[in-house]
């Protein structure tokens, strides 16, 4: 499928791989997440109106509510609405047609998409989650939680999540390779756009920190149905949790705020008339911030019994992470002293957002320091402080709504109406969130509370409400624009910079007429003849594909309906694993479970069914997927520093096995630290020996000599080499596998199962996450193999047989790393 329906069509919104669609679907979406997490807010802040809660909502039901509004509103509105953004605006601010990878775009809008409909059906599902939105060990496992049990709702939560951070992966890789390898001729890395680098900053910290959120929860969700012990130990469960949630949760703090940062970079200089000042030092303060991100997630756990040396460690490092913020913030403040402010809707959101941030960051401080942490943490300060950090970077997105709306809708909208929105909007804000700062002895997720801040909850609730129907007039102005706005002209900003606004209002299918350049130092429209490209040369400091044709006039695909499949068979297959608990249960206690304290549900057929069906719906997308013919061509003429040498799936390849890197290091690191936690000397060794382990190690390193054998063959043309090479590492892995499940079936006959203790659980699961890999490897060996033997595929392209190999490596180096841990140690 490749013919693109029109826009009226409902066919096009499922079929769509193009990316201002794409961003379309993302925005629409996470607005309605918006509105889902909001009325839970709604919900809860009215039971709070009175010390006790005024009866609206049970106790359970309003841990869920405020549980599933931090979920919902964290993950499945600010990074997503952000992401929205992105897809549109990118690949026009860099001077592309589309993503590198158009398909892998739309599915991560279909991850997305699905794992959102699971947390809400997770509600009709014997309840959602309702241990918070940290989900902190062991309130996240039902050990430990008879209030809020085993439900499949609370299991549909977790892998919901895990959906959702597949999405996110996907979406990582694709920009990372869209914006170093598809930036038009002459856009250096300098010369991006505030937006653009707060975004490529943005992917970088996703890649790594949602790595360390997807261990977790691969974890977590094993745990729950599978009945391991890592979360449900007294052996540093808690503190296990902690690290690798807060590894990923305070990256996650600048991954929300970037792209809001991004949209205040851009608004101030279209309404200042005037470039940021100290541009190339805010580049570089956002770059440090990056780094350093990765640096400060201890101070989120100073009540725990971490020694003071390191939380003093950590509280230096939390100092330090603010100064760069100091030079943003000075940044702003002198373009608008050295500019010409022009108070328009987008830029007074822009200005709100500034002064909202400056005080959340101010409060912020003294939960920097150990001693008041201990004073302050687990209070409504906290609450206070996160809403004015996080939801001033929400006034941020806001503000780019505004900005970019003529441009997405080619409509203009009601700048008084737009005023009044913002006006209604700054009062709730501070309405709801400033009382919180003067009620802050109330502890937070709790409502019961003294009576003396009675007054101060009941101001935040009206506050909530009028916040709420400030984004109700939002919908209101933008409705109106949409019905009955004049036309939005191709740049309705005056002194707006970026190539977005040097296109039609809304741009076409393919971006461009002819392709953007900035070789000459401004932007230009270049009509390429065959002889600029054929052979392979290259102006400026871009660089040329390979002697052909004209890349430019090359047909590109905008529709894939296999995407919307694989999505399906996902959301399908997740949706039947989180009612397989009680099964679990069933096969645990018969063979010599005890003490399930728990009350878990009857077991239902249905969802083995369901599992079952969404891996037959997965297997066949999948295939679809991989034999359909779909053409995204590549720039001819592009940037691509520091990747020149590295072809785009090729880079995704490696951008994939860097966040992969970061799953097993969290899943061995989790090994380590409750080995270290309960002594090392008392770890009970698992495998009953050594050798399954030293074989398996020898089986897997022939197989890599027998991929690098498959590609040297693939380069001579060799088709029967080629097949013999491929099934020789299929035969391998097999045997590998074969050798695995002996060693699991003499465990299973001494009656040592994963649920036996943390030991068993450790094993079972680093050694099994491993073997997932090998089989999934396999998988595509499989139709690898299928492919030559059918249509001669890799003989002409032997690429994919390279990017195979790179991941079969990858797989093999972690065995290496495994072996010694389990068998040796």
């Amino acid at each position: 499928m490749s013919d693109l329906p029109p826009m009226t069509s409902v066919k096009r919104w499922l079929v769509t791989t193009n990316h201002k669609d794409v961003g379309i679907l993302y925005l629409t979406t996470s607005l309605f997440f918006l509105l889902l997490g909001g009325v839970l807010a709604l919900v809860f802040r009215a039971h709070l109106w009175e010390a006790g809660g005024t009866g609206l909502l049970s106790g359970n039901e309003f841990n869920q509510s405020v549980s599933m509004h931090g979920l919902l509103m964290v993950f499945w509105f600010l990074s997503p609405i952000a992401t929205g953004f992105a897809n549109y605006l990118v690949p026009l601010q860099i001077g592309a047609k589309d993503l590198a990878f158009p398909r892998l775009n739309a599915l991560s809008y279909w991850f997305y998409l699905f794992s959102g409909i699971l947390v809400a059906i997770s509600f009709f599902q014997g309840g959602s989650f309702a241990g918070g939105w940290t989900m902190y060990a062991p309130l996240n496992v039902p050990t430990y939680t008879p209030a809020m049990e085993a439900t499949t709702g609370s299991n549909a939560t977790v892998v919901a999540l895990l959906l959702f951070v597949f999405s996110i992966t996907i979406g990582t890789v694709n920009f990372l390779v869209t914006i170093h390898r598809s930036r038009a001729e002459g856009l250096g890395l300098w010369n991006m756009p505030m937006f653009t680098w707060s975004w490529l900053l943005t992917v970088w910290m996703m890649l790594f920190a949602f790595a360390a959120l997807l261990a977790a929860l691969l974890l977590l969700s094993i745990d729950r149905i599978f009945l391991t012990q890592y979360f449900a130990t007294d052996q540093g469960s808690g503190l296990l949790w902690a690290h690798l949630f807060w590894f990923f949760g305070h990256p996650e703090v600048y991954i929300v705020f970037f792209p809001a940062l991004g949209i205040m970079f851009e608004t101030f200089q279209t309404f200042c008339g005037r470039r940021l000042v100290g541009r190339k030092w805010v580049i570089i303060a956002m770059v440090l911030v990056a780094v350093q991100s990765f640096l400060v997630w201890m101070h989120h756990m100073f009540l725990t019994t971490i020694n003071l040396e390191i939380k003093t460690l950590f509280m230096a490092t939390t100092i330090g992470i603010s100064l760069p913020f100091d030079l943003m913030v000075f940044a702003l403040i002198y373009t608008m002293v050295k500019g010409r402010v022009r108070f328009t809707t987008p830029f007074l959101f822009s200005l709100g957002a500034l002064v909202l941030f400056i005080l959340g960051g101010i409060t912020g401080v003294f939960l920097g320091a150990v001693v008041l942490d201990y004073e302050f943490r687990g209070t409504y300060w906290v609450v206070a402080h996160f809403h004015y950090v996080m939801v001033s970077g929400v006034t941020a997105l806001v503000a780019g709504l505004y900005y970019w709306w003529p441009k997405i809708s080619g409509k203009m909208y009601s700048e008084t109406l737009g005023k009044i929105n913002f006006a209604v909007y700054f009062i709730g804000f501070n309405l709801l969130y400033f009382p919180m700062f003067l009620a802050w002895e109330t502890p937070r997720r709790v409502f019961n509370y003294g009576e003396g801040v009675q007054i101060y909850h009941q101001m935040a609730t009206v506050g909530a409400f009028v916040l709420g129907a400030s984004f109700l007039l939002m919908f209101f102005t933008f409705a109106k624009s949409w019905v009955s706005g004049p036309d939005a002209p191709d740049n309705p900003w005056e002194f707006s910079r970026t190539a977005e606004w040097a296109i039609p209002s809304p741009p076409p299918l393919e971006n461009w007429d002819g392709r953007p350049s900035y070789a000459s130092g401004r932007l230009e429209f270049v009509e390429d003849s065959k002889a600029a490209t054929d052979g392979g040369v290259a102006t400026g400091h871009g660089e040329a594909m390979a002697a052909d044709t004209s890349h430019e006039e090359e047909h590109a695909d905008h529709a894939s309906i296999w995407p919307l499949g694989i999505g399906l068979g996902m959301f399908v297959f997740f949706l039947g694993l989180t009612g397989l608990t009680p099964y679990m249960i069933d096969f645990a206690t018969q063979r010599g479970l005890e003490n399930v304290s728990h009350a878990v549900e009857e077991p239902n057929i249905m969802y083995p069914v369901i599992t079952a069906l969404g891996a037959t719906i997965l297997g066949a997308s999948l295939f679809k997927f991989g034999v359909e013919e779909f053409n995204a061509p590549k720039m001819a003429i592009a940037e691509r520093w520091p990747f020149e040498g590295v072809g785009n799936t090729k880079m995704g390849v490696w951008v994939f096995l860097a966040s992969d890197v970061v799953v097993f290091g969290a899943a061995i690191g989790a090994f380590i630290f409750m080995r270290l936690h309960m002594g090392w000397g008392s770890w009970t060794k698992v495998p009953f020996a050594s050798w399954p382990g030293l074989l398996n190690t020898y089986i897997l390193l022939t197989s890599s000599f027998t991929v690098v054998l498959a590609l040297a063959f693939a380069e001579r043309q060799n088709k029967k080499g080629l097949l013999g090479a491929m099934g020789a590492t299929l035969l391998l892995g097999l045997a590998f596998m074969s050798v695995k499940a002996y060693e699991y079936s003499v465990k299973f006959s001494h009656g040592d199962w994963w649920w036996n203790g943390i030991e068993y659980s450790v094993y079972f699961v680093t050694t099994g996450l491993h073997a997932l890999h090998v089989i999934l490897g396999l998988l595509i060996a499989v139709f690898m193999i299928y492919r030559i033997i059918s249509v001669d595929a890799y003989l002409e392209d032997n690429r994919p047989v390279e990017f195979f190999g790179l991941y079969w490596h990858f797989v093999d180096i972690v065995w290496v790393f495994l072996f010694p841990l389990f068998y040796l140690m």
